[in-house]
């Protein structure tokens, strides 16, 4: 039968190797362990210091030692010596000896200490703490007696060094994982596009915030249920939103996931699916994604997880709209002009008649304002891509918008006048006298009305009034252009200063790009100021746009 003490000793090896199998916090492990260790050594304190490779040695828990010994052993503690031997080249023999070194010199370090604080009362014993042949810590217990120890004495403690050093590898190993499993989720719930991680059987075990926000549902809402029960696209044929890219030349389309996988995928070589559509969201539009499905795969071959990065591609859908509205619209703007110009010079080419100089005089006109029809369309193309790129150009200087306005009614004036096909429009200049002088480019604020008259004539009857009136404040002017026209619909408002949108009763009825208004918001908030559609005034359209009076200018276009 053992003795008491043996007991003990097989007990105390007994808890530590339930903590190591139960508990995996660091902390209470080593709390644990040290107070076993100090009631099997019969002492009075303790401490456990753990090396790490980048911060050294560091007191990870002690027990009964005062605040104060503490706070005079961490700054020494940094000062303990590597091997002066050892080099990162060395063989592994070599970096062991290295942490052996370390040891012997924290072991002579708290016996002295320990023999200074206490006059000479206290000693101490050190265990190693070694886990995969590495040192990883040591155990070191305060004592008022010298320590004789049998070989089975030794024998035991050595086991319970090695336990001790499992426990401690164990819940470091653990604490690695989590701040490990800690930054991947919050690298998951940093990233834009929204994240499934889903099971074999499509059961979604993880998702992300940006996923969350798209669907306007809880994270809780979706965690748990399956992925046919979230991704439901939106009823419409299968070749508008479905498809799967393939790398190199293996593609296969309008599959969905469930389709893809009763083909064999992803167990067959070939890459991950794309799946691209519109989902439906509970009380919400239809949101235009893509799909990107990865399987995740053990070193077997056995599919593990299916990750998804489900990306909001309305913007993309929206730049391929604003594509295909470009090539549109300017082939069509110049195909009108080149079109007349051809037929005109091939007319007046012919051999085979003559031509009266009224003729060639009026074929010549329509060249010339075609011909300026084309330089106008390509400098608004230019000025755009201009204004996309950042650098639209700025030519300050004292500008008299008033003046300006006269003028420009009076070039429109002189134009309709000459074509007595149409009866001319009413154009009315009413500004205050002694308007005020703003800072801006001449050049640019007289495109930008222009512009607007230019617009006004177009969408107004003949013989309509066209109205350019000026107001100010002490703090900024205001110039409005109105029309007696059909005015602009409500739906158009928000959108008629987009890059190329025309509503479509317009696009049907009159010519242009749709850039003028686009490049007119640009000029004037260039000049810091705002242009906006007067929804409030009746029987026709009005257009306004307001300058500061101090000199000021966008950051953007300097």
């Amino acid at each position: 039968m053992l003795p008491d003490f043996r007991v003990r000793q097989r007990d105390y090896l007994l808890e530590i190797t339930r903590a190591i199998t139960q508990e995996l916090d660091l902390e209470k492990v080593l709390s644990r362990i040290l107070t076993i260790s100090i009631e099997m050594l019969a002492g009075q304190a303790g401490l456990i210091a753990l090396r790490d490779e980048k911060a050294g040695w560091k007191v990870a828990v002690s027990q009964g030692v005062s605040p104060a010994f503490l706070r005079q052993l961490e700054p020494l503690l940094s000062t303990i010596p590597e091997n002066p031997d050892y080099s990162p080249s060395s063989e592994y023999s070599d970096l062991e000896e290295s942490y052996h070194y370390e040891l012997q010199g924290i072991n002579r370090l708290l016996q002295t200490l320990s023999r200074a604080a206490s006059w000479g009362l206290l000693t101490g014993v050190a265990l190693p703490l070694i886990a995969k042949k590495r040192v990883i810590g040591v155990l070191f217990i305060f004592r008022n007696y010298p320590g004789i120890f049998s070989s089975n004495d030794k024998a035991l403690l050595e086991s319970f060094a090695d336990q001790a050093a499992i426990a401690v590898s164990n819940a470091q190993l653990y604490t690695q994982l989590r701040h490990a499993e800690r930054r991947t989720v919050a690298l998951l719930d940093s990233v834009a596009d929204g994240i499934l991680i889903l099971a074999p059987d499509h059961m979604i075990e993880h998702c992300n915030p940006a996923l969350s926000r798209m669907f306007g549902i809880p994270l809780e809402s979706i965690r748990g249920r399956r992925h046919e029960e979230i991704i439901q696209w939106k009823q419409q044929p299968e070749s508008d939103f479905v498809t799967e890219r393939r790398n190199q030349s293996d593609r296969r389309n309008e599959l969905s996931l469930e389709q893809a996988e009763a083909g064999g995928w992803p167990l067959v070589p070939f890459s991950s699916l794309y799946v691209e559509g519109d989902l439906e969201r509970p009380g919400r539009t239809p949101l235009p994604v893509g799909i990107t499905y990865a399987p995740l795969l053990s070193s077997d071959g056995v599919l593990l997880n299916i990750i998804a990065s489900v990306r909001d591609i309305t913007r993309f859908r929206e730049a391929e709209e604003l594509k295909s509205t470009f090539i549109s619209v300017i082939s069509h703007e110049l195909k009108t002009p080149v079109a007349l110009i051809k037929g005109y010079v091939s007319t007046l080419r012919r051999e085979d008649a003559s031509w009266d100089s009224q003729v060639v005089c009026d074929s010549l006109e329509v060249i010339e304002e075609e011909a300026d029809r084309l330089t106008e369309l390509i400098e608004n193309l230019l000025d755009a891509s201009r204004l996309q790129a950042g650098v639209l150009s700025m030519n300050l200087s004292d500008v008299a918008l008033d003046v300006i306005s006269k003028r420009i009614a009076d070039r429109f004036r002189k134009t309709e006048s000459s074509q007595a096909s149409q009866k001319p429009h009413i154009f009315i200049v009413d500004f205050p006298p002694e308007f005020p002088i703003v800072l801006g480019d001449e050049n640019r604020l007289d495109q930008v009305i222009s512009n607007l008259v230019s617009n006004a004539i177009k969408y107004s009857p003949e013989g309509g009034e066209i109205r350019i009136q000026g107001n100010s404040t002490p703090q900024q002017i205001m110039i409005c252009v109105s029309d007696q026209g059909v005015g602009i619909y409500p739906g158009d408002v928000p959108y008629v200063f987009d890059r190329f949108y025309r509503s479509s009763d317009a696009s049907r009825t009159t010519k242009g790009a749709g850039l003028g208004l686009y490049l007119a918001r640009a000029v004037i908030e260039a000049h810091v100021g705002r242009i906006w559609i007067d929804t409030k005034f009746i029987g026709g359209s009005k257009i306004c746009f307001s300058l500061p009076r101090e000199a000021k200018r966008s950051k953007e276009y300097l």
